[in-house]
């Protein structure tokens, strides 16, 4: 996959995000219900003196599911130690992780869903009992060893929870599914990210960006990168409406936030399979992606905007793609390629 500006997956390498990450309840925006529903059980566990259940946080890529365990883990006064799921491979590599706790630190497995299932069988004795019980060594000559942990927290995040197990689902005392993001709430964000970048913009700058952001922060603040490095270069370095609309135009990116792979992935059902339905394998096929790339990256936006439909058998483009994009009007299909 190309790299795209609007990607909602985070980059191991983006200094950048964690740079502009807030650190408590107050300077978090969004996802009213769950920062105040967990404000409520993080403020009960500090007044009982006692680690917080474990918290379990789902949804599509870039709603910040990140940004909430570090504040969690902030307003409990602990460390946090972060992993991801891929990464955990062997017991040794759990029992790693898990030997370095100390008491009430918060343990944040992103992707937790792609734990191997043998991997979450030594996990349900460390969350339910706080005890670590592995077997070492080859076959002939292995070994049970149990080893006290103190009592931590473990903060979880998915994007698929329906590919959790239910025995480990249902370990978790606090379980938060975060949503998509209002267009208005994008652009306090935007407009705070830009305060921390000591970036100059326009209220109707900052609201054109959050429009064209696909309902998620990750991609509103990096979108506002981008217009900030055109700022810098090619005027004064203050983000005007008229600079947004330029920048992003450059960028592929149309007035409703969709972008070249979005288009690509449209055109496909529609030339390649008459508009569905047709299944997520042939798409993947027929423009070079991983299904799970589409199905994590590429399809929520969609769906949820309604240019797309999932059914029993296979995606079906909606009245709305057809509208929007004028299928009548071959050229203006393909202006975007």
């Amino acid at each position: 996959m190309d790299e795209r500006v609007i990607t909602n997956h985070e980059l191991e390498s983006d200094t950048f995000e964690k740079n502009i990450r807030p650190d408590s309840f107050d300077e978090y925006i969004g996802q009213k219900d769950v920062k105040e529903n967990i404000k409520v059980f993080v403020k009960a566990a500090k007044m009982r003196n006692t680690n917080l259940d474990h918290v379990l946080l789902y949804g599509p890529p870039g709603l910040g599911k990140t940004t909430l365990s570090h504040i969690i883990a902030n307003e409990l006064g602990s460390n946090i130690k972060t992993a991801s799921g891929p990464t955990i491979e062997k017991s040794g590599d759990l029992a790693a992780i898990l030997s370095t706790l100390e008491p009430n630190d918060v343990l944040f497995i992103d992707e937790i869903h792609r734990i191997p299932r043998y991997i979450e069988e030594i996990l349900y004795s460390a969350m339910e009992d706080f005890k670590l019980d592995i077997i070492i060594g080859g076959e002939g000559q292995s070994r049970n060893i149990k080893i006290d942990l103190p009592p931590f927290t473990l903060v979880g995040a998915t994007t698929r929870a329906g590919d959790l197990s239910a025995p480990l689902r249902d370990r978790f005392g606090i379980v938060c599914k975060l949503e998509f993001y209002t267009t208005e709430e994008l652009s306090e964000i935007v407009k705070r990210t830009s305060r921390v970048l000591d970036v100059e913009i326009e209220d109707d700058a900052a609201f054109e960006i959050a429009k064209r952001s696909r309902k998620t922060p990750r991609i509103a603040n990096r979108l506002l990168k981008r217009v900030s490095d055109f700022a810098l270069v090619e005027s004064d370095g203050k983000i005007t409406i008229d600079l947004v609309k330029k920048a992003l135009e450059r960028l592929k990116i149309n007035d409703n936030g969709l972008d070249r792979t979005d288009i690509e992935y449209l055109m496909s059902i529609v030339n390649k399979f008459g508009g569905g339905p047709v299944g997520i394998e042939s798409i993947a096929s027929s423009i070079g992606e991983e299904s799970t790339t589409i199905e994590d990256v590429i399809e929520p936006f969609l769906l949820q905007e309604g240019y797309v439909k999932r059914t029993s058998r296979g995606r079906i483009i909606t009245e709305k793609t057809y509208r929007e994009f004028k299928i009548n009007n071959q050229t203006t299909l393909f202006d975007y390629e």
